[in-house]
């Protein structure tokens, strides 16, 4: 409950910032190209706090992890409100990257709700919490005109407003993590293993983390998959507020697309969690691929037809869930308890640092080619990763049985 009542309020913050950052930096920056950096600063911020968090969740606990992350955006909030008000892009870009931190927060309470879980159930576990990000996530970029207007009725500047609104809800979401999570769901699954807390510096590092893989490949193959669905969805997922906003679309347009597209991701995790328990996590990836692929042709051929690119933003954010869903279970059932921060932490490094170059890709991509060659171009990669899984998965193969 603690877990989902942070969930709530931080994806009201990251959700705010998703769907303005990339149209406040076009705006101040006058490139579309620019504007692509956007999600970048986002996606690299996350990427880069992921083991931070990581290590501060390995030694004192979720909280603390989670606790370091929520600080950071909250921090990452106050400099965009001052980056738009002295109009300084650049500095919004700086502030977006500490933002990434709300984002690091959400991925790394998934895996605290498989701390405790049984391995038969590890992905219904992760995907409620996954869930619970539903309300704050599709009802904050709704938020975002009442909070600009409120914003300048308090004299801060246009779209100022939205990231003030944002870090008030980081605020919240730390109050709850710091205040109610208790017991610490990490050190009470030592305590019920027998594991004691580890020393300082054990179990921390990426080479821990890697020398950790090399014995489990199901975990390997399930870090590739998670990578891939990320990358895909923040690519097409950032540029689009950008076609929208050049098609002529409104900020009330922009936001119910976005909306529908994070309902996408969201609603429907505790079928798919449901589903990759009974049916199986590689089976739940190979459909998360080909809804991906179905993303990927409907936005590139849509032109300037808004039903298409919301119909296409929903389906991306299914495909998304089906990959970090039955992904992030797949991570969590496969390695052992005392490793497993080092490794979730690189998991979320790697997907955020393929979904920060997704990013620039795509935003020059747009900027020179257009939004269509974005879709093929994601469809490709996806269309190649579900080739690749779908035969390493129908290959003989004892870790995969």
């Amino acid at each position: 409950m603690v877990l989902s009542a942070a969930q709530i309020v931080g994806g009201v913050g990251v959700a705010v910032g998703l769907a303005l950052s990339s149209v406040v930096v076009d705006e101040l920056s006058g490139s579309t190209v620019i504007s692509g950096f956007a999600g970048t600063a986002t996606v690299l911020g996350a990427a880069l706090l992921a083991l931070p968090t990581a290590k501060a969740s390995g030694q004192g606990g979720r909280r603390a992890g989670l606790s370091l992350a929520y600080l950071a955006a909250l921090a990452g909030c106050a400099i965009s409100v001052l980056a738009i008000s002295l109009r300084a892009w650049p500095l919004l870009l700086a502030g977006l990257v500490l933002v990434g931190g709300g984002s690091a927060a959400s991925l790394a309470s998934r895996y605290s709700a498989t701390d405790l879980s049984p391995k038969d159930r590890s992905a219904r576990h992760l995907s409620l919490v996954v869930w619970a990000s539903t309300i704050g996530s599709v009802a904050g970029p709704n938020l975002a005109k009442p909070a600009d207007q409120i914003g300048m009725r308090l004299g801060l500047v246009e779209k100022a407003g939205p990231f003030a609104f944002a870090a008030l809800a980081f605020a919240l979401a730390l109050v709850v993590v710091i205040g109610f999570l208790r017991p610490d769901p990490l050190k009470l699954a030592r305590e019920l293993n027998g594991t004691g807390d580890p020393g300082p510096g054990r179990n921390r590092t990426i080479r821990t983390a890697w020398l950790t893989l090399r014995t489990t490949p199901m975990a390997r193959r399930a870090l590739v998959m998670i990578a891939v669905s990320h990358t895909a969805m923040v690519s097409v997922m950032s540029m689009t507020p950008v076609k929208l906003h050049h098609d002529g679309s409104n900020l009330d347009v922009i936001g119910l697309v976005i909306s529908l597209h994070i309902a996408g991701m969201y609603v429907l995790s505790p079928v798919v969690g449901w589903l990759a328990d009974k049916a199986g996590k590689v089976p739940v990836l190979v459909l998360g691929m080909a809804l991906l692929l179905s993303a990927a042709a409907l936005a590139g051929t849509a032109g300037h037809r808004v039903w298409q690119v919301t119909a296409a933003l929903v389906l991306l954010g299914l495909g998304w869930s089906c990959g970090l869903v039955a992904g992030s279970a797949l991570v969590s059932e496969s390695v052992p308890l005392e490793g497993r921060p080092a490794v979730q932490g690189l998991s979320d490094l790697l997907m955020n640092v393929c979904g920060a170059t997704g990013t620039i890709v795509a935003g020059a991509i747009v900027g020179m080619l257009g939004y269509g060659m974005l879709g093929l171009v994601v469809g490709i990669m996806v269309a190649a990763a579900g080739l690749w899984l779908t035969a390493v998965w129908r290959r003989p193969a004892p870790d995969l049985a």
